[in-house]
């Protein structure tokens, strides 16, 4: 039987991941710096202890046999969630950041409109702000009049900063571009009730980023006297600063030109538009940046990069880059929704009317070498107005977790992304839905697949998958040694199929559920699937 191997040779996969196989008998292998994310020091298997594991990547995945594949899976389109129409809004509104927060869900975005005429684009009709929206579902969002910033001679909006001048801590004189944002709350434990939420806002001049904090997301002041990041980058994108738990410090991702040049006060792109990182103990002060590196991927214009750690799995870092790409004029090209606005914004710059957009999807486990799917994650969709133009489906920062609309059913993940970008009264942003770590599969068909992982050790009772079959597929679990052998009881003899619909089923062999006797012990995992996607698995504890 013929064994499906991934496209990238070992030793790329090992550069990506920041793997390294130390000299000696142990023959450890490395993942990364964390003690989570580090390999058994004296049998080389991978301890993941009692962390969720899932398919973005193939650190676990030893072959595949069969009819096993692995496969990404797509957002769902909803309903609209906002459209942003109001007078100090309109059609240039994206970068939005969305997170839990308790019982409340927070959003905010970048305001700001533009007008197509002849020969240029119109951005005189209000300075950029950077709005404030939330909900109590994650579906149904309003936007608040919070009486904090005038527009037009009222304070009766939902406004949160405002573009213009600002001072510092120390007295610094701050030039902030509010239409830049990424705001996050803060899960640093270390962070002070008057710092709970952050910000991470463009300097307009000199060139560089503006942390700022607030105790309540709507009031906020500067961190710091002078910009962060100072020259190293364009930063003319989303550029986002998040708590990294696995690692504990701050991590920074922001826009960079592959070949651009930066000073105090500008940038001068050349090059691809690409992404630079660093870390931080304090937001303040940063190590030397990194760029990052992919595997099996090609050089592609990356507009932005939404990169979080995974709440369900926080030792993985989950990015939505957006993928540009200038496809010229053509045929096609003129068959797309809106061709006299198209050329109408063509006259002003071509790639306006030329470029598309799209999501990706991207996973790291050390914040620098990222799995990239070269497929897209969320293309442009069915054509309609409002579709395949610029700015189209740029993906919010970040995903949450959100009821079903089916009743009893699982939880489900929800994304935002932006649509009507650059056209009519004001851009909007649609929601999509995406199963509980959903992202990508293990997929087996009919006729059958498997897939048998690396040797790993485990902590916890019980083993729990998140898989989907039809009626008639299943799953069973083989436990083996590291050198393939069934263990006595864990055979796939000795596993009746697994069937349903579930994020959370617990397997059971003939002898019940109970693998506590196994904690500790170096063993491989062969998952035995007919009709069945396997999302991800999980040993717990009860």
């Amino acid at each position: 039987m013929s064994i499906p191997r991934f496209p990238q040779p070992l030793q790329s996969r090992r550069q990506f991941l920041g793997h390294s196989l130390a000299a000696g008998a142990a023959g450890m292998l490395v993942l990364g710096s964390s003690p989570s994310r580090a390999a058994d020091e004296t049998s080389g298997a991978i301890e993941i202890g009692s962390r969720r594991e899932l398919f973005l990547d193939d650190v676990l995945i030893e072959r595949l046999d069969g009819q096993a594949t692995r496969q990404l899976h797509h957002p769902q389109p909803k309903a609209l969630a906002l459209v942003h129409d109001a007078p100090w809004e309109g059609t240039g509104s994206g970068y939005h950041s969305v997170f839990r927060d308790g019982d409340k869900y927070r959003m905010y975005y970048k305001a700001w409109h533009l007008d197509a005429q002849q020969g240029k684009l119109n951005t005189a009709a209000h300075p950029l702000f950077c709005c404030y929206a939330e909900s109590d579902d994650g579906v149904e969002w309003r936007k608040p009049n919070l009486q904090l910033v005038e527009f037009d001679g009222s304070k009766a909006n939902n406004i949160v900063i405002n573009s213009g001048t600002v001072t510092g801590p120390g007295g610094g004189t701050l030039n902030v571009d509010a239409g830049h944002p990424a705001i996050f709350k803060d899960e640093n434990p270390a962070a002070s009730e008057d710092a709970r939420y952050k910000a991470i806002l463009r300097s307009a001049s000199p060139n560089g980023l503006l942390p700022f904090k607030s105790p309540d997301g709507l009031h906020w002041s500067p961190m710091s006297d002078e910009p962060i990041l100072r020259g190293l980058g364009a930063f003319d994108s989303q550029n986002l600063a998040f708590w990294d738990p696995t690692i504990g410090k701050y991590r920074a991702y922001w826009r960079i030109f592959t070949a651009g040049k930066t000073t105090d006060a500008e940038w001068k792109p050349a090059g691809h538009r690409a992404i630079r990182t660093a870390t931080s103990d304090d937001l303040l002060h940063w190590s030397e940046p990194t760029d990052l590196t992919y595997a099996d991927s090609p050089s592609e214009q990356l507009y932005t990069n939404q990169i979080k750690p995974y709440h369900r799995a926080p030792h993985l870092l989950i990015g939505f880059p957006t993928r540009y790409v200038d496809r010229g004029w053509s045929a096609s090209m003129e068959a797309l929704p809106e061709l006299e606005h198209r050329k109408l914004r063509a006259s002003s710059t071509p790639r306006y009317g030329t470029a598309v957009t799209e999501g990706l999807l991207m996973s790291s486990r050390d914040g620098t070498h990222f799995h990239r799917w070269n497929e897209a994650f969320l293309p442009p969709g069915p054509q309609r107005p409002g579709s395949w133009n610029y700015g189209h489906q740029y993906i919010a920062w970040h995903l949450v977790e959100t009821q079903s609309s089916l009743p009893g059913a699982d939880n489900e993940l929800s994304l935002y992304a932006g649509e009507s970008y650059w056209t009519g009264n004001g851009s909007a942003l649609r929601r999509y839905t995406l199963r509980l770590d959903g992202f990508a599969s293990i997929r087996g068909s009919m006729s059958g697949g498997e897939v048998v992982t690396r040797p790993l050790t485990f902590t916890g009772d019980k083993l729990q998958l998140n898989v989907a079959t039809s009626a008639a597929g299943g799953v069973r679990v083989e436990l083996q040694d590291p050198g393939g052998t069934p263990l006595a009881g864990f055979s796939l003899d000795d596993c009746p199929e697994v069937f349903g619909d579930t994020t959370a089923r617990t397997v059971v062999w003939k002898n019940g559920s109970d693998v506590s006797t196994l904690n500790g012990q170096p063993l491989r995992l062969r998952f035995a699937l007919k009709d069945a996607d396997l999302y991800a698995f999980q040993f717990v504890d009860g």
